[in-house]
């Protein structure tokens, strides 16, 4: 039966996101249980694409993210794929309705990896677009749940959020990023002189997506707005830690939250959800 395949599909893609994200995992779980399984199928879906331009370097990963490009549109013009992350995340793309022109833009960041070793501002921007910003367009269209006016008020402050994130990713990274893969997102940047003050103008950038998506966010219908909040506040967490942490320790090592605070963290949001003051 194709609903056997199918939820088999599912379950990859939640094993994938479990797998690779404690952090995003725990933030959908507080998400009503009918959108769960749609963003774990984005979840997967990016995550295997970021693993072909971020881990293959023994393969052709050229090759591999062509493959990868022609498969997934393959799969929602065909309604199906053997490879059950691309499965599970056609379904996804059609019953929402999501624009495949966000899947396309995603996938041109991702090559943008493949060349790109250092960026310009517009080549920032586009990067961030691609790489961030319009997977949190994907997970608003589930979130919104065909409801067009809400999701297009809320657009930017999707866009705002998923910046937030990527531009900490960066930050989290620099030592993976700079040291052994040779990559330099920020423009304008020279890694080998990374000092604090290039580093709080960085910060300030930052501060000011995660400002403008907390509007956003107080936006969102109750049954997606604690798992939004939630993946919020912890990487405001791990943005506060890195921001407290020296430019050169930040260079050095992966800045992280223990696992412990990730539950004070969790616990301290669903009061806060329970007490609607969000």
């Amino acid at each position: 039966m194709k609903k056997l395949f199918d939820d088999v599909s599912i379950k990859c893609s939640r094993l994938t996101t479990r797998s690779y994200s404690t952090s995003f995992s725990l933030g959908i779980l507080c998400l009503h249980k009918q959108f769960r399984d749609p963003i774990y199928t984005i979840y997967g879906y990016v995550r295997f694409a970021d693993e072909i331009v971020d881990s293959f370097h023994d393969y052709d990963r050229r090759a591999l993210l062509q493959k990868f490009r022609n498969d997934t549109f393959a799969a929602i013009e065909e309604r199906v794929s053997l490879n059950p992350i691309l499965n599970s995340f056609q379904q996804t793309v059609r019953e929402y309705d999501i624009d495949i022109s966000h899947v396309d833009q995603f996938l041109r960041s991702m090559e943008m990896d493949l060349d790109q070793k250092t960026y310009t501002a517009a080549g920032f921007r586009q990067y961030i677009l691609g790489s961030a910003e319009v997977v949190g367009l994907m997970c608003l269209k589930i979130f919104c749940d065909s409801d067009p006016i809400l999701y297009e008020r809320l657009k930017p402050f999707a866009m705002n959020l998923g910046a937030a994130f990527q531009k900490v990713n960066f930050l989290r990274d620099l030592k993976a990023d700079f040291l052994d893969l040779g990559r330099n997102y920020f423009p304008n940047v020279n890694m080998s002189h990374f000092s604090d003050g290039t580093k709080k103008q960085i910060e300030d950038s930052i501060a000011a997506d995660f400002a403008k998506a907390f509007v956003g966010i107080r936006q969102l219908p109750r049954t997606s707005k604690l798992g939004v909040y939630v993946a919020y506040v912890y990487y405001l967490a791990l943005f506060k830690k890195i921001r407290n942490t020296p430019s050169a320790l930040v260079l050095q090592n992966r800045i992280r939250i223990r696992n412990r605070h990730k539950a004070t963290l969790l616990a301290y949001s669903y009061i806060k959800h329970q007490l609607n003051i969000i």
